[in-house]
């Protein structure tokens, strides 16, 4: 379940946190597992100014659904005719390298019309973008260059997430210089940004960058904490991942259940058999202590989870075919009962993955009344 009352109320949230900042909400990944159309069109409706993705085609999937926002294409482009498909798309391509604005520069010349452009700038990270002592002379060849339209520079974290903030504030003062100097050139107002999620919701982060213009938040959009030390109870969770029970089972003391027979019964019980599996999104590693809620309380997960399907230990508890299990998110009374940060921490991985891993035969039904 997609709930888009929640991905209102969050984006408000951050907004308010922006303070004056535009909001370029990152919807890369399918909207981390949401379906970036639906959601892309709510957080327009809802203020934020533009969407960030990582790839052309998602861009151009933005285009085709009639989305005419901004869009900053985070990845870049990775050969020619990716540089052709996001000024195709009206995009904003990142620029990491001389490469991708050769790329980038070509495609505008053979099509007529200039490239709108933004520099990564790799203050940390050392993963993408313009390292901070060759930003300025990079800056300067764009916009030298007729076919380039430079919009803005920005810098990602890190380890915005961390309870030391002080490699993250260290980021800030690198992009600040490069900022300075790019003023220095007489190169100004581009757009600047840098705060995700945990920075939109640190006060001293955002506060170390007064130049900033936007925030660029993701995770946080769709109700998942960064960091618990941030505090959660803010933030409204989008996605509920639910299963029915497709079979029960008598179990007698001392039987297996699932495959090699790694969890067998200390006493007569009942399983369930929830129609949900590591193809559809549950990790496999959520066999080891991994809970889901299922008839009004936490129910362990007992045995191996297959690819289609998972067992759960009810006891004897009422339990009937057709009941809906939460694996993490809302439950039909409102409630939250396993929040995914939760679930991602028992199973030894990241709730980015477990929201990504949602497979595409899961049905994402949209609702738009549970806030």
């Amino acid at each position: 379940m997609i709930d888009l009352a929640a991905l209102r109320a969050n984006a408000r949230r951050l907004m308010e946190r922006a303070d004056g900042r535009s909001c370029i909400a990152v919807v890369k990944a399918d909207a981390y597992g949401h379906g970036a159309v639906p959601v892309a069109r709510e957080l327009l409706a809802t203020g934020v100014a533009a969407l960030a993705v990582v790839t052309a085609d998602e861009a151009s999937e933005l285009r085709g659904a009639g989305l005419g926002a901004p869009v900053l294409v985070l990845g870049g482009p990775r050969d020619a005719a990716e540089a052709e498909q996001i000024l195709g798309s009206h995009g904003a391509a990142v620029l990491h390298h001389e490469e991708a604005a050769r790329r980038m520069a070509e495609a505008a010349r053979q099509q007529g019309r200039p490239a709108r452009v933004q520099i990564e700038i790799d203050t940390g990270m050392r993963r993408m973008g313009v390292a901070e002592a060759d930003a300025v002379g990079f800056a300067e060849r764009v916009v030298a260059d007729e076919w380039l339209e430079l919009e803005g520079v920005f810098t990602h974290f890190a380890c915005a997430d961390e309870v030391d903030l002080g490699p993250t504030l260290e980021q800030c003062r690198g992009l600040r210089r490069v900022v300075e100097a790019l003023r220095e050139q007489g190169i100004r107002g581009l757009q600047v940004h840098a705060a995700n999620s945990a920075g939109v919701l640190s006060r001293e982060v955002m506060a170390g960058l007064p130049e900033a213009t936007a925030v660029r938040p993701g995770l946080a959009l769709y109700g998942v904490q960064p960091a618990l030390h941030l505090g959660r109870d803010e933030l409204v969770p989008v996605m509920s991942l639910r299963a029915p029970v497709v079979q029960l089972h008598r179990v007698a003391a001392g039987e297996g259940v699932g495959y090699g027979a790694t969890w067998r019964a200390a006493a007569d019980t009942n399983v369930a058999t929830l129609g949900l599996g590591y193809a559809d999104g549950l990790a496999w590693t959520a066999a080891q202590g991994g809970m889901v809620w299922l008839a009004g309380a936490l129910r362990p997960i007992s045995g191996r989870v297959s690819m289609d399907f998972v067992s759960v230990e009810v006891g004897d508890a009422a339990v009937a075919i057709g009941d809906e299990a939460v694996l993490f998110g809302t439950a039909p009374d409102g409630s939250v009962p396993r929040r995914v940060e939760a679930v991602a921490a028992a199973a030894g991985t990241l709730h980015y993955e477990l929201l990504v891993r949602v497979g595409r035969r899961v049905r994402r039904d949209v609702v738009d009344d549970s806030v």
